[in-house]
């Protein structure tokens, strides 16, 4: 099975269907989204008509989650500007989204990790920054889950890693935001150092596991005016460089 793995397209409408192009020449049998849609300063409704379209497998992320569960005075930036482009059509469709999914009987889709869409599953804080986590601590927060592949999103860095036992996690990178800081845990920045629209192409069967991470060129130029636009600097730095403004 060729399992294509997008995650955190974040609005970005221009890395989406850069990413779609390229899929168009890989021959996916299934494609997975892992959630945050549409958070962000950019086109967030554009973006969601164009994934309600499609045949994808999806799943909410954190951002879905806060853009329906909260009055907007109580959203964070990123959500509260998503929420304002949305029309309750786009609202149903992220709150019917799940917040896991199994694919077949050995794929388990996830946002952050599978009990908490806020949870780092592959990465650990440390000072400002993340860092890969151990082995123990990702087995832990997988708690008892059997799956051989998991895929998760969330931190918008890509991985793979082999647990013991056999079990891969892969997160597929950003499609839409290749830097961040957050203040989950504490104050950190996250940072892929380019501003490429990213996801994974998996072979997945007995014969060939193959994880690809495909980085692509858009018009992130173009991205970042429109959220310098929206006023919002720290959206326009990540997007032209793929660094968090500081």
């Amino acid at each position: 099975m060729r399992i294509a793995v997008l995650a955190d397209i974040h609005g970005n409408l221009r890395a989406l269907e850069a990413v779609q192009a390229d899929l168009a020449k890989r021959s996916p049998d299934v494609i997975v989204n892992l959630g945050d849609n549409v958070s962000g300063p950019l086109q967030a409704a554009a973006t969601a008509d164009l994934l309600m379209q499609q045949s994808y497998v999806h799943i909410r992320g954190n951002h879905d989650r806060q853009v329906i569960d909260r009055a907007p005075e109580k959203m964070g930036p990123s959500d509260r500007a998503a929420h304002a482009q949305l029309n309750s059509r786009h609202l149903a469709w992220l709150a019917a989204l799940p917040p896991t999914q199994m694919l077949g009987e050995d794929v388990l889709l996830c946002h952050g990790s599978p009990k908490d869409d806020l949870e780092y599953l592959l990465e650990q804080v440390d000072g400002d920054r993340v860092r890969l986590a151990s082995t123990a601590q990702i087995q832990e927060r997988l708690g008892d889950v059997q799956a051989t592949l998991i895929l998760c999103g969330h931190t918008h860095i890509p991985r793979s890693v082999s647990l013991p036992g056999g079990a891969v996690v892969v997160n597929p990178g950003s499609v839409g935001l290749p830097a961040y800081d957050d203040t989950w845990t504490a104050l950190h920045y996250v940072e892929t150092g380019s501003p490429h629209a990213r996801y994974a192409l998996i072979d997945w069967d007995p014969k060939m596991k193959r994880v690809e991470f495909v980085a692509l060129e858009y018009d992130w130029e173009s991205a970042s005016k429109d959220a310098a636009q929206a006023n919002r600097r720290d959206w326009a730095h990540a997007l032209a460089t793929g660094y968090a403004l500081r």
